[in-house]
């Protein structure tokens, strides 16, 4: 077959490699393509539908596969078909589901698909009023497309009316402002789903998980996306089920009823809150960074799912995927999404060995004197399969750690709200607290918090080393049992309890000594830290309840991954602090 491939970016790359890849291929094309892909196909630079239709034609083309949504919402699909040419995406009247905010909202509330509470608007004025009238969190969003970055969230009404002027009166993202759908903030977690449509029938890809805001712990404005993951956890075949029958199902319908059967990829971005889904937004391609690890992770010939969505039979078809999962991080320039410099070297490109659990897609490059440099705002997709999502995200960040250039910038979150979901066999009791006496709850009150925090369960109980010591020793007995693998102890003065705890169990114990006399807690400390030979005992610092808890998920985390990834966010959240405090006092610029 002879495929024409449209589109520059990361997410052609990636549809270049597992086009490239087809044994069914006889030459591929791309238009415009870019220096990267000019490795996988010969990149032919063709202005306007028409003229990539008359190549099309010319060169006999079989199949033509559209990356981005700009060509999709223009018509590129209807002008193909007039010639009669193969093109998997869906037509323009199809493709408003994403192209038009107002008309995907009207189409929902027709045909009651699950979504915000909304209303649009094309007089600012009126969209001010609305604005105002609020009494919650809401989303503005320009109409149009606008890259991704057309949604902006507002915590407050000063903020929606800024969003407002910034969409509407000074045009920042052109006359995809020209209308605006103001909606409630949805809350919970966000998840992508993929159906490839014939017009009737449909195959669902896996489930992935993107990350639009560019800075880590979903902070900053929203981006193209810095990240994706998949399959996402948090898409369980229950609620698949209510995606594929509460919102494909009657979307699919919905289109072919109104005379515009869907053919392509219907990309509907979710909003999960427990285990209910709601679509945030409609997409008319695939996603992008989302393709990149979809295309890890497909193990058969993506072209006999592409041509079978073309000719009417995607029911026929059963494409195989890899077992495991696959990340991909994105490497964007400094400043990204505001201004940014190009033309940048990037080492460690040229060294790294790409292989078939690893490969760097490329969204923003260019080849200069025999030399990658960075050409765009997302520069570098780092996508790493591995036999479980720890292994894809390892893989991914340590190819990223071997890639670098002036000001490059990455999230180092991708996947955690993944991991955190994967608790598997963890027991419900993880660590077992003893108090030597009732007046410390104080401290202990500091660690509980903190396994709260961290999703770790935990037993409190007083029991005193020497007045109850066959108490303390049930209770150790009765946390283990519960599945507990590591204790704290918490007591003053002589504090003998951290021992005695010790004596009673092989599990980790730490100590936690406490202010109980004219010493200030250092008898305790002196006491802890000098447990005899065989009974080693964990020591933190006076009061220290929450060093100890996040200690003690420190220990658990070596076994339990959603444990590691709650303590990778909390270290994130801590950094920010750190950072946040720099910048809030005006201090040097310089880092």
């Amino acid at each position: 077959m002879n495929i024409l491939l449209i589109g520059a970016g990361g997410r052609e790359h990636a549809l270049a490699w597992k086009l490239s890849n087809s044994p069914r291929l006889s030459k591929l094309y791309a238009s415009p393509g870019s220096d990267a892909i000019s490795e996988l196909a010969q990149c032919v630079p063709l202005d306007g539908l028409e003229a990539l239709a008359a190549f099309a034609e010319r060169q006999r083309i079989d199949l033509t596969v559209v990356g981005p949504e700009a060509p999709l919402v223009e018509g590129i699909a209807d002008v193909f078909a007039a010639r009669g040419l193969k093109l998997f995406g869906p037509s323009r009247a199809a493709a408003r589901l994403e192209g038009s905010k107002v008309f995907a909202k009207a189409f929902m509330e027709r045909h009651g698909i699950p979504t915000a509470a909304h209303e649009a608007f094309d007089s600012v004025e009126a969209a001010r009023e609305y604005a105002a009238s609020l009494t919650g969190p809401c989303v503005v969003k320009a109409d149009g497309l606008a890259a991704g970055k057309g949604v902006i969230l507002c915590r407050n009404d000063a903020e929606a009316q800024a969003a407002l002027s910034t969409v509407m009166v000074e045009r920042a993202f052109g006359s995809a402002g020209d209308r605006v759908v103001i909606e409630a903030l949805l809350v919970g977690e966000e998840a992508s789903y993929f159906a490839i449509s014939d017009g009737k029938d449909f195959l669902a890809f896996p489930s992935v998980q993107d990350h639009k805001p560019v800075q880590d712990l979903d902070r900053g404005p929203n981006t193209g996306g810095m990240g994706a993951y998949c399959p996402a956890p948090v898409v369980t075949p229950a609620l698949e089920r209510r995606v594929r029958e509460e919102i494909v199902v009657p979307t699919l319908a919905g289109m072919a009823a109104e005379g515009h059967p869907y053919q392509g990829v219907l990309y509907v971005g979710l909003m999960i809150e427990e285990g209910v889904p709601r679509v945030l937004e409609y997409n008319c391609r695939f996603g992008d960074p989302e393709c990149q690890p979809l295309m890890m992770m497909l193990a058969s010939d993506v072209v006999d799912v592409l041509e079978a969505a073309v000719q009417g039979r995607i029911s026929a078809v059963r494409p195989h995927w890899r077992k495991g999962a696959a990340a991909c991080i994105v490497m964007a320039a400094g400043g990204y999404p505001g201004s940014y410099a190009k033309g940048l070297p990037i080492a460690g490109l040229q060294e790294l060995r790409e292989s078939e659990r690893c490969r760097v897609f490329h969204a923003g490059t260019a080849r200069e004197n025999g030399r990658w440099v960075s050409s765009g705002g997302r520069v570098l997709g780092v996508t790493a399969w591995g036999e479980e999502l720890q292994g894809a995200l390892d893989g991914g960040y340590r190819a990223v750690e071997e890639i670098s250039w002036q000001g490059a910038i990455y999230r180092k979150d991708i996947g955690l709200k993944g991991l955190k979901r994967q608790r598997g066999d963890r027991p419900a009791t993880n660590v077992g607290i003893v108090l030597g006496s009732a007046s410390d709850l104080e401290v202990a009150r500091k660690a509980t918090e903190v396994l709260e925090k961290l999703g770790l369960g935990y037993e409190l109980a007083v029991a005193s080393a020497h007045r109850t010591p066959q108490r303390t020793r049930r209770f150790v007995k009765a946390c283990e049992e519960a599945g507990a693998e590591v204790f704290i102890a918490i007591a003053g003065m002589a504090a003998a309890l951290p021992g005695v705890v010790a004596a009673e169990t092989v599990k980790p114990v730490i100590g936690v000594p406490v202010k109980s006399s004219a010493l200030e807690g250092l008898d305790a400390l002196l006491s802890v830290v000098q447990m005899p030979p065989g009974v080693p005992v964990a020591t933190v610092a006076v009061g220290g309840g929450a060093n100890a808890a996040l200690l003690a998920a420190q220990m658990l985390s070596l076994k339990y991954p959603d444990v590691a990834a709650a303590v990778k966010e909390h270290r994130l959240e801590q950094a920010l602090k750190v950072e946040d405090a720099h910048r809030e006092a005006g201090l040097s610029k310089l880092i």
